[in-house]
């Protein structure tokens, strides 16, 4: 017969393999993204402030109605009291508290686009906002290619982001979502490889939304637009196209990064932070 000792140690999982899943190059570009990312939201929201409306065409202003398809401001109610809204198309939805009108710093109301506690800097500040959102935007650009040129040769690009096509049907995809709905994540053997949802969010990422953002960023940039003989803000249609299209790449990376986070939260954040720390990470059991 078992003894106790015996039962609770073949009852206990096997304890799990830790192995060496990201590089130094990986490290370093990651966290030098998370700061970049975080600043360049904060001061594009700052100048996104300065005039809170979005176009398509070549140019943007408030005589623009026709072109207008996105406006975050203040408007009196009824009764005549201010109310926050958000204007898509002919569409428009109150939001006083959080965009269009929230509270300033000494309490009082306060109409502007995004409220304080999410720019940077936390004031009304152009200048200061384009200086640091430049700055931390040509860092985020030279971290990205260090990135993609270490990530090309190492493999980590071709075997871990960009998705292959049989990780692309339909039967492939749908069996991912329901296993992470289930909250069933990857565990032994199968935890050493990204399945078909990772590849799609960080190939998609990687590979399309954040250069998309940079290059209609750059299309912004008077100076460089002179150096390029202008050609890039045509390339999206005109420089207010380029600004809705660099506001909409910004809150899909934004919604990747909240997703992201979360599944690093459900999945074990110790084990998962720490690997991006150490490089070391520890598939766990089978079961």
């Amino acid at each position: 017969m078992a003894t106790v000792d015996q039962v609770d140690r073949s009852l206990a999982p096997p304890s799990g393999t830790r192995y060496y899943r990201h590089s130094v190059a990986t490290r370093i570009c990651h966290w030098i993204n998370v700061v970049c990312i975080v600043v360049l939201l904060g001061t594009g929201l700052n100048i996104f402030n300065a005039h809170p409306a979005l176009y398509w065409g070549q140019f943007g202003a408030d005589a623009d109605d026709a072109k207008r398809w996105l406006e975050i401001g203040a408007t009196d109610d009824a009764a005549g009291q201010p109310q926050g809204m958000v204007k898509v198309g002919d569409v428009s939805v109150r939001t006083t508290g959080l965009l269009g009108l929230s509270t300033s710093a000494d309490g009082t109301p306060q109409a502007i686009g995004f409220p304080s506690w999410a720019t940077i800097p936390s004031w009304r500040d152009l200048a200061t906002g384009r200086r640091w959102h430049f700055f931390f935007a040509w860092l985020f650009i030279l971290n990205g290619l260090v990135y993609l040129i270490a990530a090309a040769f190492s493999g980590h690009l071709l075997k871990d982001i960009v998705p292959k096509l049989r990780e692309l049907t339909p039967s492939s995809v749908w069996h991912d979502l329901v296993e992470h709905l289930k909250l069933k994540f990857p565990r032994g053997e199968d935890a050493k490889r990204y399945h078909p949802l990772q590849k799609i969010a960080y190939g998609g990422t990687v590979c399309v939304l954040l250069p998309l953002m940079v290059l209609t960023g750059l299309s912004m940039s008077p100076g460089f637009n002179a150096a390029a003989g202008g050609l890039l803000p045509q390339l999206f249609g005109g420089r207010a196209s380029a600004r809705s299209i660099h506001f909409i790449t910004t809150n899909l990376v934004v919604l990747f990064v909240a997703v992201h986070v979360l599944m690093v939260l459900l999945a074990g954040p110790y084990n998962q932070i720490r690997s991006m720390i150490t490089g070391r990470f520890d598939t766990g059991t089978e079961r």
